[in-house]
């Protein structure tokens, strides 16, 4: 049986054989949802192994870019889906049994819901990941209409989203590109009246590549698109902080000056999107921020 609620996009690049252990794992899944599959211009042997997956399951449809689009490719997934909600997942995460249909049962009976962050766990022991607590203790509380506590954060490979609201408010942003990109849609979905929970009951599994970037590539880039983030979306004081906080690590971490050059480099089409988020909002991330910083 096919799951009529929820297709699940997947972006990819230079992982096949974790590709095809996913997609594998999901449409094993009962019901089966639809899989949407964008490989990011893929230099290994991707685009084969997307073929035959294809062949051999018939709700999978792959695309192939000719470049490579980041995170922000996922957006094209969310468009080509005929499902109300759409649900990510990377090549090296999946879902486990049941989680894509209590994510739409959540949807389904919350309408201002646009977004379920869902528990993660960590390799094939299972381990919480550490999001799941920050998440779960959200300085934002549990409105009554939500069915979990507000947050203004989650993990792409995590999330189901309302199909219409991500479309609504533009997906993720091509600015960012890579790191970090969840925090721009959570705040841009919350501008626009709808609101992001985290259910701890929808469930989702990351096994963590062994071709994932290094650490201080990882931390450059999130910095670097904390600072674009609040270029776009902040006061100038909290960007400035931000910028700031990118400038200091460049001086002693050669990822991290790459990074404060590519912010450069980013920054007047960054500035050209630049919307301020309503007083409600900010005060919602600035209550979180100071969160972290007590904790």
């Amino acid at each position: 049986m096919l799951d009529a609620r929820t297709t699940v996009v997947i972006a990819t690049r230079n992982r096949g054989p974790e590709l095809e252990k996913t997609i594998e794992e999901i449409c094993g899944l009962d019901p089966a949802p639809p899989v949407i599959v964008l490989d990011n211009a893929s230099e290994d042997d991707t685009a084969p192994r997307l073929l035959a997956l294809a062949e051999r399951h018939r709700q999978v449809s792959g695309f192939r870019l000719p470049v490579n689009r980041g995170t922000a490719v996922r957006n094209l997934g969310v468009v080509a889906a005929r499902t109300p909600y759409a649900a990510f997942c990377d090549d090296d995460s999946t879902w486990e049994p049941g989680a894509l249909q209590r994510a739409a049962d959540l949807l389904d009976d919350h309408p201002r819901l646009g977004l379920v962050a869902a528990r993660t766990l960590v390799g094939e022991e299972g381990a919480e990941d550490p999001m799941n607590a920050a998440l779960a203790d959200s300085a934002l509380g549990t409105p009554p209409d939500l069915p979990g506590p507000a947050v203004l954060g989650f993990l792409a490979c995590a999330a189901v989203v309302r199909r219409k609201a991500f479309l609504e408010v533009g997906g993720f942003s091509e600015v960012l590109r890579f790191i970090g990109e969840e925090r721009l849609l959570a705040m841009d979905l919350a501008a626009s009246g709808w609101a992001a929970c985290y259910a701890e009951t929808v469930t989702a599994r990351h096994r963590p590549s062994e071709h994932r970037p290094p650490s201080p590539w990882r931390r450059a880039r999130e910095l670097r698109n904390d600072a674009l983030t609040a270029w776009m979306r902040r006061p100038v004081g909290v960007a400035a902080r931000e910028t700031r906080a990118l400038a200091k690590r460049a001086v002693r971490d050669r990822q991290a000056a790459k990074a404060m050059a590519e912010l450069a480099a980013r920054f007047p089409v960054a500035l050209a999107q630049r919307r301020r988020l309503p007083e409600a909002i900010e005060a919602q991330a600035a209550a979180l921020e100071a969160a972290r910083g007590r904790a």
